[in-house]
């Protein structure tokens, strides 16, 4: 009986409640921390969020990153590997569980950006996407080239300057793009695709002036390196300086240190195309005599052997052949030599024959059209983000719970900072806080009525 009366007077809280309580009291204690641990038993959910452990040596803690938070992440997390993790404490209340919702993960001892780099790059190479082998040599004399890159900055400005200056005879095709920043990746890799759909481009040049890893990011993104491992034109990536390497540098056929090295390449001068010519003639000589005398050679120690000596006649007629052959291929080099000769003089007639400007004034009026497209296209996007974020703010404005404490609603919170939802949980003499649209209040229940 005495039991029994106890227990009718004891306040006894139920799950629901006493969990409640415990997450209100972790979320409003630990809104924001960093916690350091080293993750395991990873798992990617066909949604797309991340379910992993994060451990030490004494204790573990069930963690959530969910997918608008981690497309934000560059590298990929995997097990063993210790990282900071930035979130706040939550409880799932179906299981009685607490764990943390991640919204940022870093890795100890190196930059995330560095670890993705890393780790994109071993990818890639074991592939192949690097692979020597498969990199193509540069057109000695390219007639047109495509540049990719930012239409506004110094790159294009550095490239046409060194391109007029070395070789007039040289037309370039510009597909301006953004280099850094959110799309700029899909843009390069589309511009790659575009170009390699024309079939009067020798070779391509991509890309920008130096910058921070971050700035050069967008040429380490792999739909990039994939776009230049799948094109059919010659590739010479030109990002930064000299120190700065990216996976696009990796991949392409060529790598020049800075842009203006990249022009350089492509167009060579024509006293340097002489200079090459000439190395070829001499080198083609040097070849055709060292073979004839490796042939004499052998020819004076057959000669030499006994049991050749009746073989001296064969011998003679073949040295006349030798010297035959020697005639005629100092001949044939001679004509080879007078065509590649007027080759040349005709691509210099022709070099000399064009004139530039009218082409570099039409691209200047092409340039010109693309930056006018591209602020007309800055406008509109501008003005679709201001009428989309109006229709936001005017959603969340109907579901704030302030719209409603403006309607004559009130939120009551009792003496443990509980929202009270029924008033069977309030005692008579209670005190109370009452939230209005303006203004608190302060209350003691004098009586209680519980809905019947």
């Amino acid at each position: 009986m005495i039991w029994a009366k106890l227990a009718a007077e004891r306040h006894a809280l139920t799950v629901s409640e006493l969990t409640y309580r415990i997450k209100d009291v972790l979320e409003g204690e630990f809104p924001d921390l960093w916690v350091r641990g080293e993750i395991s038993n990873f798992k990617r959910h066909s949604s797309g969020h991340w379910y992993f452990t994060l451990k030490d040596a004494h204790a573990q803690l069930s963690c959530v990153c969910f997918r608008l938070q981690n497309r934000l992440i560059r590298f990929q997390p995997e097990d063993g590997l210790e990282v900071y993790a930035r979130g706040r404490l939550s409880v799932y209340e179906k299981r009685g569980e607490y764990r943390l919702l991640v919204a940022y993960l870093e890795p100890v001892g190196i930059g995330s950006l560095q670890l993705a780099f890393e780790q994109l790059k071993a990818r890639l190479a074991a592939e192949g996407l690097f692979d020597p082998a498969r990199k193509r040599s540069l057109p000695l004399v390219p007639r047109k080239i495509g540049v990719i890159t930012s239409p506004t900055g110094a790159v294009i400005r550095d490239i046409l300057r060194i391109l007029k200056r070395r070789n007039r005879g040289i037309d370039v095709l510009i597909c301006p793009v953004r280099v850094q920043g959110e799309g700029a990746a899909q843009e390069i890799a589309e511009a790659i695709r575009l170009m390699n759909g024309r079939d009067d481009l020798d070779v391509l040049i991509i890309g920008r002036g130096g910058g921070s890893i971050e700035d050069l990011w967008a040429f380490n993104e792999e739909i990039v390196a994939r776009a230049i491992f799948h094109s059919r034109i010659p590739v010479i990536s030109a990002v930064g300086h000299e120190t700065d390497f990216t996976i696009a540098d990796f991949v392409a056929d060529v790598r020049a240190p800075t842009p203006s090295a990249a022009a350089e390449m492509v167009a060579a001068r024509r006293d340097e195309l002489i200079e090459r010519f000439a190395a070829l003639e001499l080198r083609l000589v040097k070849a055709a005599r060292y073979l004839l005398m490796r042939r004499r050679e052998r020819l004076s120690q057959l000669h030499a052997r006994p049991g050749f000596t009746r073989a001296r006649q064969a011998v003679h007629h073949a040295l006349q052949r030798v010297d035959d052959l020697d005639y005629r291929m100092q001949l044939a080099m001679t004509r080879r030599v007078r065509a590649a000769r007027e080759q040349l003089a005709a691509l210099s007639m022709r070099l000399t024959a064009q004139r530039p400007s009218r082409r570099l004034a039409e691209m200047r009026g092409r340039l010109a059209v693309l930056q006018n497209r591209l602020h007309a296209t800055i406008r509109e996007r501008l003005h679709a983000c201001r009428r989309q974020l109006g229709l936001a703010t005017g959603k969340l404005d109907a579901l704030s719970p302030l719209a409603v404490l403006s309607r004559g609603y009130a939120i009551v919170w009792d003496e443990h900072q509980a929202i009270v939802r029924e008033a069977a949980r309030v005692r008579v003499g209670e005190r109370l806080r009452i939230r209005l649209f303006k203004g608190e209040l302060k209350a003691v229940t004098e009586e209680v009525r519980p809905d019947e």
